[in-house]
């Protein structure tokens, strides 16, 4: 079931989501080569804390931390380690705030030092995708017109949409209906109508989209080891345009 938001709900999820991008601001700062994803992790759930909110994801289906890590062939979901980031390294941290009760959601993917050309063009073309699919988010249009424009311009540069993973719906819950696949035909798909809040994050790779699961039950890599990065925004459809919800 698909609920809507009034928009007494929409501005709490929005104070939820100012929150989660200050996590990304503070995070924007600390990261460089030598720090480590568990002090990153620390540093995350403090500021959430401080500011009267509970991280989203700690616990969430067992999940046992703050921030979901991805680092180079990582896609998504994986834990936070006493591993040095090294120059070099693109990372993704993914960060959930529930806030009186409403969830916001961002990833954002990170050079850590000096990245190659290649990591670097794989950052903006994804960060493109992210956008062109918010510019979907419309009253009347579908969930198919958000995933063609996300997966057109991705495979029109010969980079990889990854199809195991996809936005959702987001409110009380974390993930909510409908699922948003960053793939897809245009007019297909649920209608996107005013009240529907959700988050578009977009997974893109340099090479193959197929996943594969770690032992622990939650890291997913490419399969061919490629590099993969991911921008997310949770963002309310309203009358006029998408607002986005996960910035400062």
């Amino acid at each position: 079931m698909i609920v809507l938001k009034s928009p007494r709900e929409i501005a709490i999820m929005g104070d939820a989501g100012k929150i989660v991008a200050e996590c990304h601001a503070m995070l924007a700062e600390k990261i460089k080569p030598g720090i480590t994803t568990l002090e990153l992790d620390q540093l995350t759930e403090k500021l959430i804390r401080s500011r009267g909110a509970i991280p989203s994801f700690k616990g969430h289906h067992g999940f046992p931390a703050t921030i979901c890590v991805a680092i180079n062939d990582v896609i998504c979901h994986g834990f936070p380690s006493a591993k040095e980031l090294k120059d070099g390294d693109v990372v993704t941290i993914d960060i959930g705030a529930l806030y009186k009760g409403y969830h916001g959601d961002s990833a954002w993917s990170y050079a850590v030092g000096n990245v190659s050309p290649e990591i670097a063009k794989l950052m903006q073309v994804t960060k493109e995708c992210l956008f062109l699919g918010i510019e979907q988010a419309q009253p009347g249009k579908r969930i198919g017109d958000i995933g063609h424009a996300i997966q057109s311009h991705a495979e029109s540069l010969n980079y990889g949409v990854v199809r195991e993973f996809c936005g959702h719906g987001i409110g009380q819950s974390l993930w909510e209906e409908p699922q948003i696949p960053h793939y897809g035909r245009p007019n297909r798909g649920t209608l996107l109508k005013p009240g529907m809040t959700i988050a578009i994050e977009p997974m893109i790779t340099t090479g193959d989209w197929r996943a594969k699961l770690a032992p622990d039950g939650w890291t997913a890599s490419t399969i061919d080891g490629s590099i993969c990065v991911q921008y997310e925004h949770t963002l309310a459809i309203t009358k006029d345009a998408p607002v986005i919800l996960t910035e400062l």
